[in-house]
């Protein structure tokens, strides 16, 4: 099967001044001004979309786009051919060559293709993963939780029948970067999202997206047959819920042919599931997949499972789940978030990744900032996920899932830097050998810079200096050395290392992962403590198990160690805590400095944005600096080396701090100037 499409794109473009920007182009900022001339005949949605893009944006030369069969590359992959000054793009599958048309277009922003050139060129892309996922925590009354970017895109009072332009532009933005499914609704989820009147407004979405390469997946409540179905029970060995998943499952692909699949939240933080009947997390996520796999239908079973007790947190989903191993069906994939705990600034790998080798896994990044600031903080969170990489093999896992930032804000993610993490997971998740020094690089020159503008060149050296180094700048202010869940309570913003509320779960109290005392800090995860260092492979688990070889950024993670525990500075302990939150203040003032030079280079509304931001950043980061080195130096009695800055604020006034939010919303301004 062969079918041809020649586009030969006349295009004339020019450069003009800083306009003003309000980042709602997020990274397809190209010029829709082009005068192309295009002969084509009209096609499908999805290669109508592929010529409109080029059409817009193409600044290069004449371009052939050829969809064919080619056994070496897979569904959604591609091959850009420039040969005697004429590209050609070929792809087994339409949605390929919209893939295709978008790195295109990237590369020429980027200055690195479609350009007359004597010798010839080739790319050739294949995604590592077929299935490339965002999940969105959002609501159904259109709250958002962790969500730091306004209110949920998806208007469900108004849908299926106003269709909101925002819903395409998300789309469009997906597929520029390879991302080709998401779920809609939150983990927590609601039974309504099931019921016909829903279903139908999911419908309107799904077939908005479809153009683009998007399937729609939906998170779904265990309980929906008692709470939707009236039955008396959700057991997954009961024949009544058997049937009613079956039905359900019919009448949702009815209504939606290309639907992917459920993601479940089962026995966790309340959620009900298969265990509260006694029976497995396998005999749960199967009874779902067998009513999905008609329809070739996914479940995506969620291991972020832990109990309100005393024991170590870290090792619940372990040891939940790795006895499973080899018990779920085909099309189940169980959902392993990146580390032990839950999205903190740094974690070690979760030791669940490779310990079920019979049983497809996927990881799950959180895009959203719960744990770094919300959208007030900058924080490139790409380091992170390559950090990840380091320890798992990408070629491990089935598919890749990122909790998403996205909400109606202007510039959809709240802070203008906060859309590179949305950016980088999508990169990242096509493929994940990329580093995130270059997909900085990607971002900064389609988001703020002109690469064709030498001028340009050495503010974006400084900038992309700033991302690299954003996110270890926010492990040092707030958790160094491996310390964890340091956060306020109730919505995780700002230091409360002291917190202690009568009556709550002790594993979410600070105190449960720092335990500081006279002697020391950290959570003694070594064969005298939990043991959960014996989870990992034997050569990580005598690095780490041991406190003289255990990497520094792991060691409370670890280690409950003595304040002067010599470190591989050769300073102490206390002292090396010190430095580490003294060097994460300085981090940030250094970023206000760095983006300061970027004054005359970006417009004004997106500089000052930021800007502000940064001034935020810098406060918070004292904020969270004077709040744990006050509170612990109580426990390690021991004075702050001299060259550290001094605090400036009174212990006994920082434990009156109380944000006035909930884990839906981001502080003001207004609010943190009157912390204090």
């Amino acid at each position: 099967m062969k079918k041809l499409l020649s586009l030969f794109l006349l295009l004339s473009c020019l450069l003009g001044p800083v306009s003003a920007e309000d980042g709602s182009r997020l990274w397809l900022r190209q010029s829709t001004d082009a005068h192309a001339q295009i002969t084509a005949p009209r096609q499908s949605p999805t290669l109508n979309i592929a010529v409109r893009e080029l059409k817009q944006a193409w600044k290069g030369l004449p371009v052939t786009l050829v969809l064919k069969k080619d056994k070496q590359l897979s569904s959604e992959g591609f091959r850009i051919r420039q040969v005697n000054g004429k590209l050609t793009v070929t792809s087994p599958s339409e949605t390929g060559l919209l893939y295709a048309a978008y790195h295109l277009i990237r590369l020429q922003e980027m200055q690195n293709f479609g350009k007359p050139s004597e010798t010839d060129q080739e790319i050739t892309e294949n995604p590592a993963y077929d299935l490339r996922i965002l999940n969105h925590w959002d609501n159904l009354d259109r709250s958002i939780e962790r969500g730091y970017a306004g209110k949920s895109l998806w208007n469900w009072e108004e849908l299926p029948g106003t269709l909101s332009d925002r819903y395409e532009a998300y789309a469009r933005a997906n597929a520029s970067i390879g991302i080709n499914a998401t779920v809609l609704n939150n983990v927590n989820a609601s039974s309504k999202i099931l019921s016909a009147e829903y279903l139908e407004k999911v419908k309107a979405l799904a077939d908005i997206f479809r153009p683009y390469g998007i399937k729609v997946y939906l998170s779904i409540n265990f309980a929906s047959p008692m709470q939707l179905g009236g039955l008396s029970t959700a057991d997954p060995l009961d024949k009544d819920v058997i049937a009613w998943w079956k039905q359900k499952a019919k009448e949702i692909y009815r209504t939606i042919p290309d639907f992917g699949g459920f993601l479940v939240k089962a026995n966790s933080e309340g959620q009900p599931g298969p265990c509260d009947f006694n029976r497995t997390h396998a005999e749960g996520a199967n009874m779902l997949a067998d009513a999905l796999k008609p329809y070739k239908g996914i479940v995506m079973w969620r291991a972020f499972v832990y109990s309100p007790t005393d024991a170590d947190r870290a090792k619940q989903a372990y040891l939940e789940f790795q006895p499973l191993d080899g018990q779920f069906r085909d099309n189940v994939i169980v959902q392993i978030k990146n580390g032990p705990v839950d999205f903190q600034p740094r974690e070690p790998y979760s030791p669940l990744f490779g310990a079920m080798p019979r049983t497809p896994q996927m990881v799950e990044f959180q895009i959203t900032q719960e744990y770094l600031g919300f959208s007030n903080h900058l924080a490139y969170l790409a380091p992170m996920w390559e950090e990840f990489f380091d320890f798992v093999k990408p070629s491990s896992l089935k598919a890749i899932a990122g909790v998403a930032n996205i909400g109606t804000d202007t510039n959809w993610c709240g802070h203008p830097f906060a859309q590179a993490n949305w950016y980088a997971f999508g990169r990242m998740a096509w493929n994940p050998s990329l580093t995130s020094g270059t997909i900085a690089e990607e971002w900064l020159k389609q988001t703020f810079f002109d690469a064709s503008n030498p001028k340009h060149a050495p503010i974006a050296y400084e900038i992309h200096n700033m991302m690299m180094e954003s996110r270890e700048a926010v492990v040092d202010y707030m958790m160094p050395l491996g310390l964890h869940h340091l956060f306020a309570w109730g919505h995780h913003y700002g230091p409360e290392p002291w917190c202690d509320v009568p009556g709550a779960r002790p594993d979410w109290m600070p105190s449960y992962y720092h335990k500081a005392d006279k002697q020391g800090i950290g959570f003694d995860r070594s064969h005298t403590g939990s043991n959960a260092t014996a989870q990992y492979p034997d050569s990580l688990c005598r690095l780490y198990d041991d406190i003289r070889t255990c990497p520094d950024e792991y060691l409370l993670w670890f280690h409950h160690a003595p304040w002067q525990h010599t470190m591989q500075s050769g300073r102490t302990l206390w002292d090396e805590l010190c430095y580490r939150y003294d060097h994460g203040v300085q981090q940030v003032r250094s970023f206000q400095k760095k983006w300061d030079l970027a004054e005359n280079y970006i417009d004004a509304e997106r500089f000052k944005d930021v800007q502000s931001r940064l001034k935020i950043q810098a406060r918070d980061a004292v904020w969270w600096k004077d709040a744990c080195l006050l509170y612990f130096q109580e426990f390690s009695g021991m004075r702050a080396p001299y060259e550290v800055e001094r605090p400036i604020h009174e212990l006994d006034d920082l434990k009156q701090v109380k944000l006035p939010i909930d884990n839906h919303e981001c502080p003001t301004p207004k609010m943190l100037n009157e912390r204090r």
